[in-house]
């Protein structure tokens, strides 16, 4: 194995880490905000996709309509569930409130097969060709949108939440629930927003990434677990960690392709780095156990 092959599957992977990292960033913001761990993330951008996939395919919509009406659908199905968990779940901790959302993870993946059939759909790229290339290895624009992506959302988020009056109340929300409503700052139509905004971001996300991978409802559902593994790089707390964690994953899981030998590894890559994390993140205490 030779060190440009080890670079060439460096940089394909970190299109998918920076899929990774998107998720990990909208992870952690529903975490912080909203208090849930929201499995629904990548399969309501799936979906959402899906919808506009049939909006251009059967209904002749333009591929750019069909893409904001994706979009949007993205968002108000979002918006549904976080409804749904601010109207019966507003008390309930954070392990209840992130076990609820299995629920719309399955019944999206069932809806997509009865609506949709279990075969790959026919994506228009939005994003297409080499960007520039890197020591001769091309870097696709689809990287280079993607992990743009990321750090925008990153930055953005951040900035909202430093620099606004709904990031402020957001905040106080997140650290003083209780203290914040008695001031007077309405909870549910903020939480919504964030469950909107989230939505609308994995859509998306996975109408850039769909067209350059398996695009059926289980490999795209299931990009929760890589992006999970990033999120838990920062706690589920630091956007910037999230980042790095999602591309961090990506190098990895591109590097690990191109080494015969580890390639049944591959699949298992978000697996070791989640068992790593949490080891690493509870090592105090097992050493003061040990002492």
């Amino acid at each position: 194995m030779n060190g440009g092959a080890l670079l060439q599957g460096a940089l394909s992977g970190l299109a998918a880490g920076g899929v990774y990292a998107v998720f990990a960033v909208t992870l952690t913001l529903m975490s912080r905000l909203v208090r849930v761990v929201n499995f629904a993330q990548a399969a309501t951008g799936m979906f959402a996709a899906f919808v506009a996939v049939w909006f251009a395919s059967k209904l002749g919509m333009p591929v750019w309509l069909a893409t904001i009406a994706g979009i949007l659908v993205g968002a108000l199905l979002a918006a549904i569930i976080g409804w749904i968990a601010a109207t019966w779940l507003s008390d309930a901790d954070l392990s209840t409130r992130s076990a609820m959302t299995v629920g719309p993870f399955l019944l999206l993946m069932s809806l997509s097969y009865i609506l949709f059939g279990n075969k790959p759909q026919p994506f228009a790229p939005i994003f297409n060709g080499p960007a520039f290339t890197v020591t001769g290895v091309v870097v696709s624009w689809v990287t280079v949108i993607t992990v743009s992506l990321a750090i925008l959302v990153a930055v953005a988020a951040a900035l909202v939440l430093r620099k606004t009056t709904i990031g402020t109340k957001l905040r106080a929300l997140s650290d003083r629930p209780t203290t914040a409503e008695l001031i007077g700052i309405s909870s549910k139509p903020l939480a919504i927003g964030v469950w909107a905004v989230t939505g609308a971001i994995s859509a998306v996300t996975i109408l850039i990434i769909a067209p350059t991978q398996s695009n059926d409802a289980v490999t795209l559902s299931m990009l929760i677990i890589p992006a999970a593994a990033a999120a838990l790089l920062g706690g589920f707390k630091r956007l910037d960690l999230a980042v790095v964690g999602g591309l961090l994953l990506g190098l990895i899981n591109g590097m690990v392709a191109q080494i015969n030998e580890l390639a049944l590894v591959r699949n298992f890559v978000p697996l070791i780095f989640i068992v790593i994390l949490l080891l690493w993140s509870q090592r105090k205490e097992v050493w003061d156990a040990a002492r």
